[in-house]
């Protein structure tokens, strides 16, 4: 439970309103200002993973030196909005985020407050989440380039930015003035596209079609 604070108003206006504070120690109630905003939780609640420093904070004799405010809350400097998921999961056993929060984001709150069993649920989703991305199809683009005999070594040799060699075809020869015949051939390359956006439509340059248009007949 959140609690925000309203401004007073009528005849109270001219007095302060009086601060109410918890025997933290004895009422089964507990109140935590995270980052700021105030929450009220039982002790029972906090107590779920006696590992976890919410455990260890709600003690008769805690261990944890922690400082309180004016109303007697626990200060905790962390993020409210990911505490809010932190405290429903030791409620009810669920982990809910918001779509403005990450796993990621709870995973660091979940390691400070060292609850064990939602540090645990945390990574699995993580690791099936990275598992998907894995085994999403990869996609292709493939280019067709023309070179001489000369030219094929050094041109293969210096391929850079992911692009790999798939193909070598030999489209016979050509006449240069003053030399030998040379040797051409069609060298068909590709690369990887990685969670890119690329269209199926995407047509080939002329010269990519008058190549393969060759390649075929050979």
């Amino acid at each position: 439970m959140a609690e925000t604070h309203g401004e007073i108003s009528g005849h109270d206006c001219r007095r302060p309103a009086p601060v109410q504070t918890f025997n933290h120690r004895s009422s089964k109630w507990v109140r935590l200002n995270v980052g700021g905003t105030y929450f009220l939780t039982t002790r029972q609640t906090l107590c779920r993973d006696p590992k976890s420093f919410l455990f260890r904070l709600c003690q008769t004799e805690p261990d944890l030196d922690s400082d309180k405010d004016e109303s007697g809350a626990y200060l905790i400097d962390r993020d409210p909005m990911y505490f809010g998921p932190v405290l429903n999961y030791l409620r009810h056993g669920k982990l809910v985020l918001n779509k403005n929060l990450t796993e990621e984001g709870a995973l660091e709150e979940a390691e400070f407050y060292n609850i064990t069993s939602l540090i645990k649920l945390i990574k699995e989703k993580i690791s099936e989440k990275e598992a998907k991305m894995t085994h999403t199809p990869v996609k292709h683009v493939y280019r067709v380039l023309q070179c001489q005999e000369e030219e094929l070594t050094q041109m293969v040799s210096t391929m850079s930015d992911g692009w790999k060699f798939e193909q070598l075809v030999n489209i016979g020869s050509s006449y240069n003035y003053g030399n030998e015949d040379q040797a051409e051939f069609l060298c068909v390359v590709s690369k990887e596209l990685h969670n890119q956006s690329y269209s199926s439509n995407t047509q080939p340059s002329e010269k990519a079609k008058i190549l393969q248009e060759r390649g075929s007949r050979i």
